[in-house]
């Protein structure tokens, strides 16, 4: 092949890449009212449960003071009755807790350290998601899933939507969207057909350094009479030491033991 041969058949492999990316682009940007309405058609649905449940495996990334970026991985599970009963659990190589809420007291129980915290918090499941994110900075996986209304929390000040396609989670078809805001993206995976449950969530934050991300990754989804009665209100089968709410903090950390918060020694 001469060297004239060689750069055009580069040039045609660059131009073609440049067209089909050009056309992925306009793709996206046409499709955005498919995105809101099945965006929306999911909220609906996971509203309209009045019982779900599912597994999931969770994924946080941590950016250490010289960039490297670092990801702790969870399981649990999670099970909801609308509209104000909730119980998740996350295990991890650094952490065992529980969280139960039966409408009028939450419960966050340590399993490792054998302790546990109550709170009143009587309301609905939306008022719990709220004083959980707001007042003692634990807030639920995938919390804005969970809620009624998780279409308008999840579209405020959205300013750029893509339709990526189909996916696959998991061994489930899915249609796939990007969201961009101001402070973070997000991308979303919703199982095709007549359960569109969230199959996968993953939020980018957008204002710190290394671009950490947080994923949700949903198993086993069951909803309205596929799920299983359970039991909300806390037993202290294990005589766990009752601690003050505010040792929260220190005694449900989210990193390992050996992991310090930017700014400390």
């Amino acid at each position: 092949m001469s060297k004239l041969t060689r750069v055009l058949a580069r040039s045609s492999t660059a131009g073609i890449a440049f067209a089909l990316a050009m056309t992925a682009a306009v793709v996206a940007k046409a499709d955005q009212s498919d995105a809101k309405k099945l965006l929306k058609a999911m909220s609906d649905y996971m509203a309209a449960q009045p019982a779900m449940s599912f597994a999931y495996d969770a994924i946080l990334d941590v950016v250490t003071k010289d960039g490297q970026k670092l990801a702790l991985v969870s399981s649990g599970d999670v099970l909801v009755n609308r509209p104000d009963k909730i119980r998740t659990t996350r295990a991890g190589g650094f952490g065992d807790v529980e969280l139960s809420f039966d409408g009028k007291t939450l419960t966050l129980f340590g399993k490792n350290a054998n302790v546990y915290a109550q709170v009143e918090v009587p309301g609905t499941l939306e008022h719990l998601v709220d004083e959980l994110r707001e007042k003692y900075h634990r807030p639920l996986p995938a919390a804005d899933l969970l809620l009624s209304t998780s279409y308008d929390e999840l579209m405020r000040d959205v300013v750029d939507i893509k339709d990526l396609g189909s996916g696959v989670v998991g061994g489930v078809e899915c249609d796939t969207f990007a969201f961009r805001k101001n402070d973070a993206d997000f991308q979303i995976w919703i199982a095709q057909g007549n359960r569109p449950y969230p199959c996968r969530y993953t939020i980018t934050s957008r204002l710190l350094p290394s671009a950490p991300q947080y994923t949700v990754e949903v198993r086993n989804w069951k909803g309205g009479n596929e799920v299983a009665a359970g039991n909300f209100t806390f037993k202290n089968a294990t005589n766990a030491q009752k601690i003050d709410p505010k040792e929260v903090r220190d005694k449900f950390s989210d990193l390992p033991a050996h992991f310090t918060m930017g700014g400390e020694k």
